[in-house]
C-alpha cells in the first residue's frame, strides 16, 4: 500500500516496465497491432491511445558515458574563468551539445576585466526549464591541508567536471520535444573563485538571472555530484516542494544517497534564480573532503554517482517535473514511466 502523501504520488508510483518490454511494445505498434485503451471508456481523450515515442524511454542515462565527459574536462587544468583551459573546455562543452542536436548560445560578459561566458544548449518547446552546472574551477586550492599546495589550481573533478558531465550525458538521452518543455542546459562561468582576488561567488548565474527575457518554470542545479561516497542532503536555500519531489523520485528509484534531511545551506548558482521568484533546487554533496584542494581528481568520483544523479533527473522529467507546474502537453498525453533497466 502506498503511504506517500505527496501530491504527485499517483504518478510517482506507476508500475515500471523493462526496456525489453518497451521494445516489444514498440514492435507491436510498428506492426499496427491493437493496443489496450489505458484511459478507460468515457469520452474525450479517454478514447485515444497515443503511440510510445521510440527513443524517449529507451535511452537511459549512462554513468560511464558521463565519466568520459568528466575525463575530457580534466584535460584542461587550470580552467578558471578567463584561462586558456576554460576556453578550450567551454569549446568542448558547446561541441558536445551541438553533436547531440542542441542549439547552442554563448552569453558573454566581463567581470573584473576578465572575459566570461555562460554556455547554453536549448531544445524543445513550451515553458523553459533550466538544468545547470558550473564549468569553471577554483584558481587556487586554498583549502588544501598542505600549505605548499595552496597556490596550485584545483583540478575540479567533482567541483566542476561532475555537474557538466551530467549535463552532457543528459544532452544525449533527453528528447525535450516530447516533454512539453524547452530545456536549457547551462554551463555557468565564474562560480568558484569567491574570496580570491576580490572576486565574488556565482557571478555567471547571477548575470544570467539578471538578464533573463523570459521567466523559466524552474531551475535544477548539479554541483559537486560526483563524489564516490555520495551523500546528497536537502540544501537549505532550495525550493522546498521541488526538492522534496526530486528526492522522492530518487527514493522510488532506490537511490539511498539522496538523503531527505537538511544539512547545509549554500550560496550556489541556484540562488539568483530563487531571488527572482523562480523555483530552484541544488543537488550538491558538501561531505567531500577534497573540496578546494589539489586532490579533487578523477579517481575521487564514480560512474555510479554520476548515474544516480542523471537518472534521477531523467526520471523526474519523464514524470512531468513533479514539484513544478505540469506542461500542458502532459496534461493531454499519457506519458508512461519507464526508466530503470531491470535486467530482463
Amino acid at each position: 500500500m502506498c503511504t506517500c502523501h505527496k501530491p504527485y504520488c499517483r504518478r510517482t508510483h506507476r508500475t515500471l516496465i523493462s526496456r525489453r518490454q518497451l521494445l516489444k511494445t514498440m514492435l507491436l505498434l510498428a506492426g499496427g497491432a491493437a493496443v489496450p485503451n489505458i484511459f478507460g471508456s468515457s469520452g474525450g481523450l479517454a478514447a485515444k491511445t497515443p503511440a510510445l515515442p521510440p527513443l524517449l524511454h529507451a535511452n537511459l542515462f549512462d554513468g560511464s558515458r558521463a565519466m568520459q565527459h568528466a575525463a575530457a574536462q580534466m584535460q584542461y587544468i587550470p580552467r578558471d574563468t578567463g584561462s586558456e583551459g576554460a576556453r578550450l573546455c567551454g569549446n568542448y562543452i558547446l561541441a558536445q551539445m551541438e553533436a547531440f542536436g542542441w542549439q547552442t548560445e554563448e552569453q558573454t560578459f566581463t567581470y573584473r576585466n576578465t572575459p566570461c561566458r555562460n554556455l547554453i544548449g536549448k531544445r524543445g518547446s513550451g515553458p523553459v526549464l533550466i538544468i545547470g552546472a558550473h564549468y569553471d574551477t577554483r584558481r587556487r586550492a586554498d583549502n588544501d591541508p598542505d600549505p605548499a599546495n595552496r597556490e596550485m589550481p584545483v583540478p575540479g573533478a567533482s567541483d566542476g567536471a561532475s555537474g557538466i558531465a551530467v549535463l552532457l550525458e543528459l544532452a544525449r538521452v533527453l528528447v525535450p520535444e516530447e516533454t512539453g518543455r524547452t530545456i536549457w542546459l547551462v554551463g555557468f562561468d565564474a562560480e568558484d573563485n569567491g574570496r580570491l582576488d576580490g572576486w565574488d561567488w556565482i557571478v555567471g548565474s547571477r548575470y544570467m538571472a539578471d538578464n533573463l527575457d523570459i521567466t523559466p518554470d524552474g531551475m535544477i542545479l548539479a554541483d559537486m555530484v560526483g563524489d564516490a561516497d555520495q551523500q546528497l542532503y536537502y540544501e537549505g536555500n532550495s525550493t522546498v516542494v521541488l526538492r522534496e519531489a526530486i528526492w522522492q523520485v530518487a527514493a522510488d528509484l532506490g537511490y539511498s544517497s539522496f538523503i531527505p534531511r537538511q544539512r547545509f545551506t549554500v550560496l550556489d548558482d541556484h540562488v539568483p534564480f530563487i531571488q527572482k521568484g523562480i523555483p530552484a533546487v541544488d543537488m550538491i554533496d558538501l561531505d567531500y573532503p577534497y573540496w578546494h584542494t589539489t586532490a579533487d581528481t578523477l579517481d575521487k568520483i564514480s560512474t555510479a554517482s554520476l548515474e544516480t544523479v542523471g537518472r534521477t533527473v531523467q526520471e523526474w522529467l519523464l514524470l512531468g517535473t513533479p514539484g513544478l507546474p505540469q506542461p500542458e502537453v502532459l496534461r493531454r498525453t499519457f506519458l508512461p514511466r519507464i526508466v530503470r533497466n531491470q535486467g530482463t
